[in-house]
């Protein structure tokens, strides 16, 4: 196949080096003229020689795509289509040391904005060298870090490229780290997120800050991988029966049963059957799976592993957000310890198990969250999603039967299968079972991760978070992320349940729960979250790639004039239904959600 390939661009010896690394050894191909294709089928190696590329120089040359491209028979033009989908990469030169700085919402409550200004007075613009050209800085959306905003993520290329997240940050952190310093608040590794960890009763969240999230005997030592013992005694029926007794219900938003998703990929004639833990978590203000995947890494390890037992998946993926390199890095050593102790592979516990699991990193795309752009992603093409039906479980990653499910969900698994799903499900309340993780940012006095049973209020939540911070008056509350609703301080006693949620016309989604106070610029707010999802349109479906920019450009008119109000409130009650009702997934059917609830529930324009 003539790859076209782009004239005169070689990859240096040090990108080849790179690349080769995270690719298999050379061999000719079937019919190729020479060595240095792979074979057919590797095409889902891209995002991973992409990342390699792009980590060795700070951006990826044109070289480098040429190599990548006759590594994996993919055209440049292809190829180039991919990485330009994704936010972390960038096809221009650039400085090997990035600084992405977040200016989302929780961010934006604690200063972040403030921050932005001052770096571009004192440093650079956004994108911009500073003036030595090793270093620049741009603004992000949401790192997950809200727990301890504002933050920012730290990429730095070269023959040992590293990345770290700064929280807490400062404008002059922010210099030290442009100026090749590493801040007190880095966190490489060494902090832990544990002062942050709220439960009661802690089950989903017992073993953090007990149990060393690096070591496998320490996740032993406090029950590990007794539930995975359990599972192959009981046989996999017995498994999917249990989840199904317990009512679980997927905890990344959509809410659909778990046990149902399993027995329907058991049952699939299709082979193979793929299982991914989708950790692809960027809805603004959620942070759970990071702390899980972070301070307990083994129970997604064991989880995902039960899974695969149940539902006959041979081959596992995890799809982590490339903006958690602490949780990717104790993950990866979290499988290869497992598959070091016979806890992964040919032999699961010496049984007749296969399993086998691989990590794959995210670049930046927030719709790559949505379950069928994270199978493009991982397959290699750009993450945009697919229509249904069919739906995973008939027709998933590769084109076969697919468990996907999220770290929280999996992670409740371990309970299910030692205790029952009856125990499980005594737990909350008839709809709405088991413990939850709610994520508490912006104005709170103690923000962090709070596992409390479902059916408990949102001002019980709110006080455990110890109310607002400075005890100024709560102005608005922001229910389960960019992609939820606002509520009033009047609305706080409704119960955070599936059933209460819906009942006040609000939704649960991630377990988000944003405190604003009285100082907060609510109209902000708001253009923010319109950005955002303006930023985030994968582009495919026009009602959601207009719609979205049309959403923002009329709260920029709203916000500059209130001479057309009327006409531009119902212009942008026209723009969410139709995104509603004709956009292909689940971002631009929520596109609008908390911008009409800001404006209907808290008036933000009047």
């Amino acid at each position: 196949m003539d790859l076209h390939l782009i004239p005169g661009a070689v990859a240096t010896p040090a990108e080849r080096a790179a690349i080769d690394g995270v690719l298999p050894a050379w061999r000719a191909a079937p019919g190729t003229p020479a060595p240095g294709t792979l074979a057919p089928g590797t095409r889902h190696l891209l995002l991973p020689a992409l990342h390699a590329a792009q980590a060795r120089v700070g951006w990826i040359t044109e070289g480098a795509l040429n190599y990548i491209c006759e590594r994996l028979s993919v055209p440049p033009a292809d190829a180039y289509g991919v990485a330009s989908f994704y936010a972390l990469f960038s096809l221009k030169p650039r400085s090997p040391l990035v600084v992405h700085v977040c200016d989302d919402i929780a961010c934006r409550a604690n200063g972040a904005e403030a921050v932005c200004q001052e770096l571009e007075r004192q440093a650079a613009t956004p994108g911009e060298s500073v003036p030595d050209g090793r270093a620049t800085w741009i603004r992000s959306p949401c790192l997950g870090q809200c727990d301890r905003a504002p933050a920012a993520l730290v990429q730095s290329a070269g023959n040992d490229p590293s990345d770290w997240t700064l929280t807490g940050i400062t404008v002059d952190a922010i210099l030290a780290t442009l100026r090749g310093e590493v801040p007190t608040t880095a966190d490489t590794g060494a902090s832990r997120t544990i002062d942050h960890v709220h439960a009661d009763p802690p089950r989903l969240l017992r073993r953090i800050g007990v149990a060393d999230p690096e070591r496998l005997d320490a996740y032993r030592s406090q029950g590990g991988y007794q539930a995975l013992a359990r599972a192959l005694e009981m046989g996999s029926s017995a498994v999917i029966r249990e989840v199904t007794d317990a009512r679980l219900v997927g905890r990344g938003g959509a809410l659909f049963p778990t046990g149902r998703k399993w027995d329907a990929v058991a049952r699939a004639a299709a082979l193979p059957h793929y299982l991914v833990c989708n950790a692809d978590e960027s809805e603004p203000g959620t942070f759970k799976d990071r702390v899980l995947m972070e301070e307990d890494p083994f129970a997604v390890v064991e989880a995902m592993t039960i899974a695969a037992f149940a539902t006959g998946c041979e081959q596992g993926y995890v799809y982590i957000r490339g903006e958690y390199p602490l949780a990717a890095a104790r993950l990866q050593g979290a499988i290869k310890q497992a598959r070091a102790a016979g806890l992964l592979g040919d032999r699961v516990m010496g049984a007749p198990l296969r399993f086998a699991i691989e990590l794959r990193r995210g670049a930046g795309a927030y719709i790559c969250g949505e379950e069928t752009a994270l199978f493009n992603s991982i397959e290699g093409f750009r993450g945009e999603p697919r229509n249904k039906p069919p739906f995973p479980v008939q027709s998933g990653l590769f084109g076969k039967p697919t468990v996907v499910n999220n770290v929280e969900t999996l992670v409740n698994v371990l309970d299910i299968v030692r205790d029952g799903g009856a125990t499980f499900a005594a737990i909350g309340t008839d709809k709405s079972t088991g413990t939850k993780l709610f994520c508490v940012s912006g104005c709170a006095t103690r923000p962090g991760l709070y596992e409390v049973p479902f059916g408990v209020t949102l001002r019980h939540l709110i006080d455990r978070a110890g109310g607002v911070r400075g005890a100024r008056p709560l102005q608005a509350v922001l229910l389960g992320g960019a992609a939820g609703v606002f509520v009033g301080p009047e609305e706080i006693d409704l119960p955070l349940s599936i059933e209460g949620a819906s009942a006040a016309g609000a939704t649960i989604g991630s377990g988000v729960v944003m405190l604003f106070d009285d100082g907060v610029d609510l109209r902000d707010i708001t253009m923010r979250i319109a950005r955002f999802f303006r930023h985030e349109s994968c582009g495919q479906c026009v009602p959601c790639r207009v719609g979205t920019v049309r959403q923002e450009e009329v709260l920029q008119r709203l916000g500059a004039s209130a001479a057309s109000r009327d006409r531009d409130f119902a212009l942008i009650d026209d723009l969410a239904q139709a995104m509603r009702d004709a956009s292909i997934c689940g971002l631009g059917q929520t596109a609008s959600s908390a911008v009409q609830s800001a404006i209907k529930t808290l008036r933000v324009f009047g």
